[in-house]
């Protein structure tokens, strides 16, 4: 097992290893108090995991109960939210109970958002169940649900107590899921790390905690920098401002991983074409986007997902920021008026 301790506003430690899920109980207590958890978790997870959880939350002396929503991300809003908040008061929680997001990422927000508004914050630990979860968003204190006119736009920071990656959870995900977490781990080994780029290149199933390990680090050392997402950590959206319009202007039928996916390889056949990046920096992203049968393309229009950036929370009045690479492992942060973002992804987007 290996164990990442992550030190901003809360100290927490992110424990990664097989058979986390049956030692959930034991971990949990070790860092909260509180005599009742409520398990927040999708209908599909529910029916996969949520029994071994209870067990052993219970088998600790915790109370334990559960809210149940349908798995995706149009559960993300603002009805279920609020939904589990009545469900929360129901169950008498206190400030000293426990909510335990059981799931991927849209359960972890979810739940999120509730443990940071609930009685004005109350313990919270992370299980997460897919890749993009325990390497992306279990980790980081982002929480948040979604609006109509955009993704995330409805959220609090709020660092979880505990997270448990149990990558015995990867087993049941199909190659879609699984690959949409592995879009996350090329982002974060393209922006700020040319060694987990090229470890990527290789067979994954042999270095999974290894790898997990690695991801989590190197978001650790950029919250660790900017918790609040004002300045260096918002290199890690790196693609999200165009995934998360694609993401919106499908339905959200294109998941998160392939939108970002998507979103990275625009940004980076704009610098190329704008003369920011090599042709080598772009090619290569892209021979690895198509290792893991991740997309590269769109067929939505340019002027589209313009329109969606405009309720992009990166925007500061009539400028936003992008990210945008220079080499394998090096992005940096540049500032643009909305006129020029919109030419730089028409760049990106032209054929």
């Amino acid at each position: 097992m290996t164990n990442i301790e992550v030190s901003v506003s809360k100290k927490y430690s992110v424990l990664i290893g097989s058979g986390l899920l049956s030692e959930a109980g034991q971990k949990i207590a070790s860092v909260c108090t509180g005599e009742k958890v409520l398990i927040v978790t999708d209908d599909i997870v529910d029916k996969l995991y949520a029994d071994s959880v209870t067990l052993s939350l219970q088998a600790q002396g915790y109370v334990v109960s559960k809210f149940v929503f349908p798995n995706g991300e149009d559960s993300k809003n603002a009805d279920t939210y609020v939904s589990l908040l009545n469900k929360l008061a129901e169950e008498n929680l206190t400030r000293s109970d426990i909510i335990a997001a059981l799931g991927g990422g849209v359960v972890g927000d979810l739940a999120g958002f509730a443990a940071s508004t609930y009685l004005r914050g109350i313990s919270f630990a992370q299980i997460p169940t897919t890749l993009l979860a325990m390497v992306d968003s279990s980790v980081g204190g982002k929480t948040a649900v979604n609006l109509n006119a955009g993704k995330n736009l409805a959220g609090a920071f709020y660092q979880p107590d505990i997270v448990l990656c149990d990558y015995d959870t990867l087993k049941t995900l199909n190659e879609e899921t699984f690959n949409g977490g592995c879009a996350e781990m090329i982002k974060h080994g393209f922006i700020l790390s040319e060694e987990l780029f090229e470890l990527l290149k290789k067979p994954l199933a042999r270095q999974i905690e290894d790898i997990i390990a690695r991801n989590i680090t190197i978001k650790r050392d950029i919250i660790a920098k900017d918790e609040r997402d004002n300045g260096i950590r918002q290199i890690l959206n790196f693609g999200h401002t165009a995934g998360h319009g694609i993401e919106k202007n499908s339905g959200y039928s294109i998941t998160h991983g392939k939108a970002v996916a998507i979103g990275m390889a625009i940004a980076c056949r704009g610098a190329f074409r704008a003369g920011l990046c090599s042709e080598n920096c772009y090619t290569q992203l892209i021979e690895v986007l198509k290792q893991y049968r991740l997309p590269f393309i769109t067929d939505i229009p340019a002027e589209k997902l313009i329109e969606a950036s405009l309720s992009d929370k990166k925007r500061r009045n009539q400028n936003i920021t992008l990210i945008v690479p220079e080499k394998i492992g090096k992005c940096v942060l540049k500032n643009f008026s909305m006129e020029e973002a919109a030419a730089f992804f028409r760049l990106g987007m032209k054929e």
